[in-house]
């Protein structure tokens, strides 16, 4: 008998067994890490063909009710006399006719509802910028134009509620509280009665008022600083980080657990506050990148405790899935091009409950896409 080689060959297994266990074990936590990162599929069928001939501009807002609808606010004023040839004297073409500024869509594409525009009693924007359904189902509205000084609130059906600011040729002051200066991005807290405004695309601040009265609560700016209107010159990379928000300051949005998210477009970063204007923490996201930046647009992951942020970046033309915990990248989604699922300018980005997003781009790309999730059921654990 030759006990020794056997046995040689027993321990050699088991070693081999147990390294391959253990790499096995190490292993699986990341694995259950990724599936649960969520990912995307294009919907290359939404939304389904507008009515009356309609075609939309650039996408200047996205925005989801609490049943899911999707609301878009797009702007006419950026259709080519091509694009809106059946609208001329005489036609000049087939199509088409430019849809109205508002509209309200379905999860399956369907129109529900449309209006906007001038009015009486109230100051239309120059170029929609911006929009958000609160808790009680008003739609606010905001304007990038160079005289947009002003936020606009209405009924889910287009009823006139209330105007905070006015349209105005002065300079930028980010510390004026009767106008605003070119807002971007808007967001409500229903509870405390308060609306948060990215503004903007000429002030370089956060600002806080009352969203029933519109008075003046709070404003803060980068790391929360008081705001500084001086020219910072072209954003450097190498630099050390900006101390100001850089024009646009983007987008603001909620999370659950009641920090403000800020999107410092061209400074390719997100900085995070708490709801009074606190410094709490920033992401930069791929600060190597130039133009007009990275950081754009988010949404929430609709797990419980928002484990990521999906980050529009119109510059990269993808959609970043970030860690919202420190900003790690964990994916991206879509690519520069104009085929379903790619990105020409992607400048809005919105989710409804279920985790499916929903963009828009501005420039020539003009285009309204949906991404379903398609891990829906570990993303949400």
């Amino acid at each position: 008998m030759h006990p020794k080689p056997f046995q040689n060959r027993f321990a050699l297994v088991s070693v081999s067994f147990s390294i391959a266990l253990a790499i096995l074990l190490s292993a699986f936590p990341l694995a259950t890490c990724a599936q649960n990162v969520p990912r995307y599929q294009v919907d290359p069928l939404w939304p389904l063909e507008l009515p009356n001939n309609w075609i939309i501009g650039q996408v200047g807002g996205l925005a989801v009710d609490r049943q899911d609808h999707i609301w878009v606010l797009q702007r006419p004023g950026s259709d080519t006399v091509d694009e809106i040839g059946a609208s001329l004297k005489p036609p000049r073409s087939m199509c088409c006719i430019a849809a109205p500024p508002v509209l309200e869509f379905d999860t399956q594409g369907h129109l529900l509802n449309s209006w906007g525009g001038p009015g009486e009693g109230f100051d239309w924007p120059k170029t929609e910028h911006g929009i958000y359904v609160d808790k009680d189902g008003n739609v606010w509205i905001g304007g990038s134009g160079p005289t947009d000084r002003h936020v606009l609130k209405f009924k889910s059906d287009g009823h006139f509620l209330l105007q905070i600011g006015h349209p105005s040729s002065d300079p930028p002051n980010s510390l004026r509280t009767d106008i605003l200066g070119r807002p971007a991005g808007i967001e409500v807290d229903s509870e405390a009665h308060e609306v948060y405004i990215a503004d903007g695309y000429m002030n370089k601040r956060v600002i806080v008022l009352d969203s029933g009265t519109g008075a003046f609560k709070r404003l803060w700016g980068a790391y929360g600083n008081p705001p500084n209107d001086v020219d910072p010159g072209p954003y450097d990379p190498a630099a050390p980080r900006d101390q100001q928000f850089r024009n646009p300051v983007h987008c603001i949005h909620i999370s659950r657990d009641g920090l403000v998210y800020v999107c410092d477009r061209v400074n390719d970063r997100i900085q995070v506050f708490t709801k009074q204007g606190k410094f709490v923490k920033e992401f930069t996201l791929r600060p190597e990148t130039l133009g007009i930046g990275s950081v754009w647009q988010f949404a929430f992951s609709i797990d419980e405790r928002q484990k990521f942020l999906l980050v529009a970046d119109g510059e990269n033309n993808v959609i970043w899935t970030i860690r919202r915990d420190d900003g790690a990248v964990e994916g991206q989604t879509g690519h520069n091009g104009r085929n379903a699922g790619q990105f020409h300018w992607l400048h809005q980005l919105v989710s409804d409950s279920r985790g499916d997003l929903y963009t828009g781009e501005v420039d020539t790309g003009k285009r309204l896409q949906k991404f379903i999730l398609v891990n829906r059921g570990k993303s949400s654990k």
